[in-house]
């Protein structure tokens, strides 16, 4: 069974999953597909081709699915957002859709996009990815599995933020942050190993130790990015967790922050 309120303004063909709620005067657009058990608070608005999956919770003023931003979106592109299962979103943050024909903005599983937050056109946000109030993701933008940003963080235009890095409050930044790493400033500069975020994911001392030793050759010596990658792959173990980091670095368009 669904809860719908009243004063909520749902169409016909919104496909809504077996007990979710719909508070009062949130308005449900007609090609908007929500999962089982979500909770749709009051006065927000879910439009266009969208998709949520089961467990999502979006609180009062938020506004996911509505048109891209970008000047290049030509009216009649079919666009689309897709969110994982047991994703929050807080008040007033804004999730857009795609701007070219065919384009998805997602948002995976069981992430955590507090009030005031931004994610733009075609931007691709992984699994337990945690916005802090005001964070913003222009355009493209890439956040990976596990990562945090600050409040007032901000990414910009095909920015990408590595596994599990932690980028602190304020922010701003215009080139990638390596996973696992801290990025920190304005522009943004790598400071450190993200040692805390990693302790509590589980990962154990010796593999802490790796990506310390991997952060020490990359971020520590004088050696370009190209010579440091290649004195990784000659003295280090190569990990699940190093090679994370080897391929991300060698996929960057723009370069890391250093």
């Amino acid at each position: 069974m669904t809860n719908i309120h009243p004063t909520a303004i749902v169409e016909d063909t919104t496909k809504i999953g077996e007990g979710t709620t719909i508070g009062p005067y949130a308005v449900i657009g007609p090609e908007v597909e929500l999962g089982k058990n979500c909770k749709i608070h009051s006065q927000c608005s879910i439009v266009g081709k969208t998709k949520l999956g089961d467990g999502c919770e979006v609180f009062p003023f938020a506004s996911v699915g509505e048109k891209s931003q970008d000047l290049k979106y030509k009216e009649g592109n079919k666009t689309y957002v897709e969110i994982g299962n047991n994703t929050v979103i807080r008040e007033s943050a804004t999730i857009h859709s795609g701007t070219a024909d065919g384009e998805v903005t997602k948002i995976g599983s069981n992430c955590l996009l507090m009030a005031y937050t931004h994610v733009a056109h075609g931007c691709v946000v992984g699994n337990r990815v945690i916005m802090s109030n005001n964070a913003a993701l222009a355009g493209e933008a890439t956040v990976d599995d596990g990562a945090i940003l600050g409040g007032f963080a901000a990414v910009k235009q095909f920015g990408r933020i590595g596994k599990m890095a932690f980028v602190t409050g304020m922010s701003a930044i215009n080139q990638d942050i390596a996973p696992f790493m801290i990025g920190s400033g304005n522009f943004a500069r790598t400071i450190g190993v993200n040692s805390v975020g990693l302790q509590r994911a589980g990962f154990d001392t010796a593999k802490r130790l790796l990506i310390k030793k991997v952060y020490k050759i990359i971020f520590r010596e004088e050696l370009s990015t190209s010579q440091a990658l290649e004195k990784i792959k000659a003295e280090i173990e190569i990990t699940d967790e190093v090679k994370t980091i080897i391929d991300f670095i060698e996929a960057s368009k723009f370069g890391i922050a250093k």
